[in-house]
């Protein structure tokens, strides 16, 4: 799979994803990641991307013709590949997205800066997003930590293929609670249950785990989860077994 970034800073970029997993599944061929210079799409002697807004206001605007020539050189090499604006007014991503993007041959992702980017640039993408409710100084940050979330849900990125499986958000929930050696640290030991070699009562611990946790700190994700009979069960038992301990 191939993820572009059009962006004033390609060097931002770039490190983050030359090391550890992503890094190798880059060097393995099985994603590309490329940093584009969107002064390299600019005209003039001063190569401007930006300009003041219409109108007057504060801050300023990045100017529509580089990012067009950038996007129809991008779309000349990767005609499948679809095109992201990162923007606060933008879909929220969440691991739903993460998961539909990654069938993707292709995501370009369009980082604006200043104060924000031309209207008409909405034009040109085909769907915009944003990581939160939140300002950032530029659409880089959100573009990569996309990337980071789409990339490892594509088949050979991850050394294990179920991490991504087990992962929080993946079913809907929140993930259960993992613990390795020592089995005591500080007073504090590792649940029996995971040291029984039971795989059927650990599987069980686990899915009550995340149910609990999930109910505890994103109690709104239950509201859309798709829950079993025998997941409402654990769940009943853990809110009467919560309220009667006073702990609710």
């Amino acid at each position: 799979m191939r993820f572009d970034l059009l962006t004033l800073f390609p060097s931002m970029v770039e490190s983050p994803f030359a090391m550890s997993i992503l890094g190798k599944a880059v060097e393995r061929g099985i994603i590309d990641i490329r940093a584009w210079y969107l002064r390299d799409w600019a005209e003039g002697r001063h190569k401007v991307t930006d300009d003041i807004p219409y109108g007057g206001g504060n801050g300023m605007v990045l100017k529509p013709e580089p990012v067009a020539r950038a996007l129809q050189k991008l779309k000349e090499e990767t005609p499948q590949s679809k095109v992201l604006l990162m923007s606060p007014q933008g879909r929220r991503f969440d691991q739903q997205e993460a998961a539909k993007l990654s069938q993707e041959t292709g995501l370009i992702f369009v980082c604006g800066r200043y104060e924000g980017f031309d209207e008409r640039i909405r034009s040109m993408v085909d769907a915009e997003y944003s990581i939160g409710d939140f300002v950032l100084t530029g659409g880089e940050l959100p573009a990569m930590v996309m990337i980071d979330a789409i990339a490892r849900l594509v088949p050979g990125v991850l050394g294990n293929c179920n991490s991504a499986v087990t992962d929080s958000f993946a079913d809907g929930l929140l993930e259960h609670p993992h613990y390795t050696r020592p089995p005591e640290f500080n007073g504090m030991k590792v649940p029996e249950v995971l040291l029984s070699g039971d795989h059927a009562r650990i599987a069980r611990w686990r899915r009550s785990e995340q149910l609990k946790r999930t109910w505890l700190r994103r109690p709104e994700l239950l509201e859309r989860a798709a829950l079993s009979a025998e997941d409402k069960k654990i769940l009943a038992a853990l809110v009467q077994e919560m309220e009667s301990s006073g702990t609710c």
